[in-house]
């Protein structure tokens, strides 16, 4: 499997430490920019590459990290077979409820269910509320868990792409 990784300026120390952190555990990694810590660019144009090449390379997986992850998702899920999801941590955890219907203070839960049933394929990170242990938890979490390839989560995904898509 093959992971595609990028960052705007926000994010782009996390995504050196990341990079580096995937590559020390056997990962296939392609660095897709931001190269430098550039404070005035703008993360669709490291966001859109990484959503491109999720998109054609079935099976491979995408993180971006930006300070909230909300614009990064809107841009990669703006391209055909992407399911990008948005990791806050604990800022969003408090009353969730787990895959089993139980209530948990798991801040990591929503990460299972974007993979479980929504077969998200990029995990865009909120550097601006997470550290960098949380965040390499919540990356290795994301590559970890499978998708549940029921029928009723098939169905939906293909919804989603003929609503996006038409």
């Amino acid at each position: 499997m093959k992971i595609y990784i990028s960052s705007d300026h926000t994010g782009f120390s996390i995504k050196e430490k990341i990079t580096a952190y995937l590559v020390e555990t056997d990962h296939k990694v392609e660095d897709m920019g931001a190269f430098e810590l550039d404070p005035t660019d703008d993360y669709p144009d490291y966001v859109r590459p990484v959503a491109r090449s999720v998109a054609s390379d079935l099976g491979s997986f995408g993180f971006i990290f930006g300070g909230s992850g909300q614009g990064e998702a809107m841009c990669a899920n703006r391209e055909r077979g992407v399911r990008a999801a948005v990791f806050y941590g604990k800022v969003v955890a408090q009353g969730a409820i787990d895959i089993e219907g139980k209530k948990s203070e798991d801040p990591f839960e929503i990460i299972k269910l974007a993979r479980i049933h929504n077969n998200a394929n990029i995990l865009a990170v909120s550097t601006r509320f997470l550290d960098e242990e949380d965040i390499k938890k919540a990356v290795q979490l994301f590559l970890d868990t499978d998708f549940q390839d029921e029928e009723r989560h098939m169905r939906r995904i293909r919804k989603i792409d003929e609503i996006n898509h038409e």
